[in-house]
C-alpha cells in the first residue's frame, strides 16, 4: 500500500493535467500539502520526538550548504548550484521515503525536511535574488516558514506536556490521515507538473552528470557520517540520508527565479532532475528490496 499509493497519486495527477480546467488544483494541492500535512506530520513527530531528530536536521541543513557551495564553485552558476542543493523534500522526498522505508521513518524524514526547509528558505531567494536582502527579512521569513511554524507549536504542545498523555489515538488518525493526504498530493502535484513539461534530451545529459556527481558526494558524505559522526539510529536512518542526494530540485525555485530576475531557466533543469531522480529512487527501491 505505501509503494502503490504514490504511484496512484502520480497517475491521478497525469490524468487530470489532461483535462480542461483542473490546473488550479495543482495551487490547491500544494498549498494544502505544505500548510496543512505537513505541518501535521512535523508537529506530531516532534511532539512524540525519536533520539537523533535534532542531529538529522543539522545533517540536511549542512549538506545543503555544502552542495549549494560545492557546485557553486563547480558550475560558476548561483541558480543551478542552488537546483542542486535546494531539494524536493515535499512532493517527491516524503511518498518515496515512506514508500522505500515504511511509515517508521517519517520521524526522521521529518527532521531531514526541516533542515532542508530552513535551508531552502535562507539561501534560495538570495541565490536567485541580484539585490542583497537584510537579514532581519531572512529570519522573519524563516520564522514564518510552515515548518518552524510547526517547530514552534510542537515545542509548545511539548511544553504542555502532550508528549506524556498515554492515549493519543485520535491524534494517531490524524497523524495517518497527513501521512495519506502528503503521499498522494505530493505525487498528485508532481504529476500534473510534468504532464505539461517539455524536456529536451540535453537537459537530461546535463542533469545526469550532476546526478553522477551528487551521488559521489552522497557516497562520501553518508560515509564519513556512518562512522564519525554521532548521529542516534543512523544504522536506521543512513538509507534516508543517502536518499537526499537522490532527490530533485525544488519546484517552487523556478517561482523564485521568475519573480527575481525574470526568467525561467530552472524550469528545465527542474524537469529534467525530476526525470531523473524518478528514475534513480526506483533502482534504489530495487536495490534496497534485493539486499533485504
Amino acid at each position: 500500500m505505501a509503494f502503490l499509493l504514490p504511484i496512484f497519486g502520480f497517475l491521478c495527477g497525469l490524468g487530470l493535467a489532461s483535462i480542461s480546467g483542473t490546473s488550479s488544483l495543482k495551487t490547491i494541492f500544494s498549498s494544502v500539502l505544505a500548510r496543512c500535512f505537513i505541518p501535521i506530520v512535523i508537529i506530531y513527530n516532534m511532539v512524540f520526538y525519536q533520539a537523533g531528530s535534532l542531529a538529522l536536521m543539522l545533517f540536511s541543513f549542512s549538506v545543503a550548504i555544502i552542495m549549494f557551495y560545492l557546485f557553486r564553485w563547480l558550475l560558476k552558476d548561483s541558480l543551478r548550484a542552488l537546483c542542486v542543493s535546494y531539494l524536493n523534500l515535499a512532493w517527491l522526498g516524503f511518498p518515496f521515503a515512506l514508500a522505500l522505508f515504511g511509515p517508521e521513518i517519517s520521524a526522521a524524514m521529518v527532521a531531514l525536511y526541516v533542515g532542508g526547509s530552513i535551508f531552502g528558505n535562507m539561501w534560495a531567494v538570495t541565490a536567485v535574488s541580484s539585490a542583497q536582502l537584510p537579514w532581519q527579512n531572512i529570519v522573519k521569513k524563516v520564522a514564518m516558514s510552515p515548518p518552524v511554524f510547526a517547530l514552534i507549536i510542537a515545542g509548545l504542545c511539548r511544553l504542555a506536556g502532550l508528549q506524556h498523555v498515554s492515549e493519543h489515538q485520535f491524534l494517531d488518525v490524524i497523524h495517518q490521515i497527513a501521512k495519506v493526504g502528503m503521499s498522494f498530493t505530493g505525487m498528485c502535484v508532481l504529476g500534473m507538473w510534468l504532464r505539461i513539461t517539455r524536456v529536451q534530451w540535453i537537459d537530461l545529459k546535463h542533469s545526469s552528470q550532476i546526478y553522477l556527481m551528487k551521488i559521489f558526494v552522497g557516497i562520501v558524505i553518508c560515509s564519513i557520517s556512518y562512522f564519525y559522526l554521532p548521529i542516534p539510529n543512523i544504522e536506521q536512518n543512513i538509507g534516508v540520508m543517502f536518499m537526499l542526494f537522490c532527490l530533485p530540485p525544488a519546484a517552487n525555485i523556478v517561482a523564485l527565479e521568475t519573480h527575481y530576475q525574470g526568467t525561467g531557466v530552472s524550469a528545465r533543469y527542474i524537469a529534467s532532475g525530476t526525470i531523473l531522480s524518478v528514475c534513480l529512487i526506483s533502482i534504489y527501491g530495487l536495490i534496497l528490496h534485493l539486499l533485504k
